[in-house]
């Protein structure tokens, strides 16, 4: 079994201000969009559509405040809403955790909206060009969540060569053991944490990692490296993260306030399926759209 390192959640001291590993991952998910960004401009039809650096520069402003605001707003409404409603003075105390990918989409496309607005652009045209920014983003975050050790997976066999041990899962494994006897020795999980105190579990932020960092960064540049119809690599993105983060949830523990739905399927789960929804009716749209605008009328000899 492999162990969690257990890392500092603090990166660097400088004084009396201490920066935490996450907000080094909001960093290094702001360069990664730069960078990725400006490769963009480099195609011949993007550089046709008259982006500029500024652009980025601005694009990625809105972004930040959509991710912050909408991420937040979304944790509070979609998952703790009780709670933040009789303590609404927490909800400004974003460093003790608690943000929402899917509230954080919905912030940045209201900003993408706004931003679209402001440059005279369609909505569509300004997310088919950041959507494949996204996913570095969506990797260093979860990278951060791992290096805190938070939002673990669901316990699985110790005998899988993935499974491992999070010691800030301690009080929930003692939980799970007392619920799933059976399970348990099934799995000899009585054995195991008798020994470590702790149980196996799914690594489920690196799954996250490879599934809505780096397999979906490179479906999105691979596809975006020619040109599409207009909302065809929005519609991808909705679509691939939606399947990503829809599949990861069946080894991610769920958020123990909430549990399981409907279904018996998480909040996460159900939060993703509007979107490949919404992505599949896009993608039909968009090339729909585009079959009907390259068609001609045949002129028939001697009709007016």
């Amino acid at each position: 079994m492999l162990i969690h390192p257990n890392f500092d959640p603090v990166a660097i001291h400088l004084g009396p201000l201490a920066v935490r590993w996450y907000g080094l991952m909001y960093l290094v998910a702001f360069i990664a969009a730069i960078v990725v960004g400006r490769l963009r401009l480099r195609l011949p039809h993007v550089a046709a559509q008259g982006w500029t650096a500024k652009d980025i520069d601005d694009m990625l402003f809105y972004g930040v405040l959509g991710t912050i605001l909408g991420g937040r707003l979304g944790y509070v409404l979609f998952y703790k809403a009780s709670f933040y409603f009789a303590h609404p003075l927490e909800i400004f105390k974003v460093w003790e955790g608690g943000m929402s990918f899917h509230g954080g989409f919905l912030g940045v496309v209201i900003a993408m909206t706004l931003f679209a607005w402001q440059r005279n652009r369609t909505w569509m045209q300004v997310t088919d060009f950041v959507a494949p920014m996204v996913p570095t983003g969506l990797a260093a975050g979860r990278l951060g969540n791992f290096i805190n050790g938070e939002l673990w997976g669901r316990v699985t066999d110790p005998s899988a060569p993935w499974a491992m041990l999070f010691p800030g899962a301690a009080n929930d494994d003692a939980a799970w053991l007392a619920a799933h006897p059976q399970q348990a020795a099934q799995w000899h999980l009585n054995e195991v944490f008798a020994q470590y105190h702790l149980l196996p579990r799914h690594p489920s932020e690196l799954y996250e990692i490879a599934l809505e960092g780096v397999v979906l960064f490179f479906v999105l540049i691979f596809f975006s490296r020619k040109p599409r119809p207009v909302g065809a690599v929005s519609a991808v993105f909705l679509i691939g993260y939606g399947l990503a983060r829809f599949t990861v949830e069946f080894a991610r523990e769920p958020d123990d306030f909430l549990g399981l739905l409907a279904l018996g399927l998480s909040m996460g789960q159900w939060l993703s399926l509007p979107m490949i929804i919404a992505g599949i009716v896009m993608l039909v749209w968009s090339y729909r759209r585009a079959g009907r605008q390259v068609r001609q009328p045949v002129n028939v000899s001697g009709s007016p």
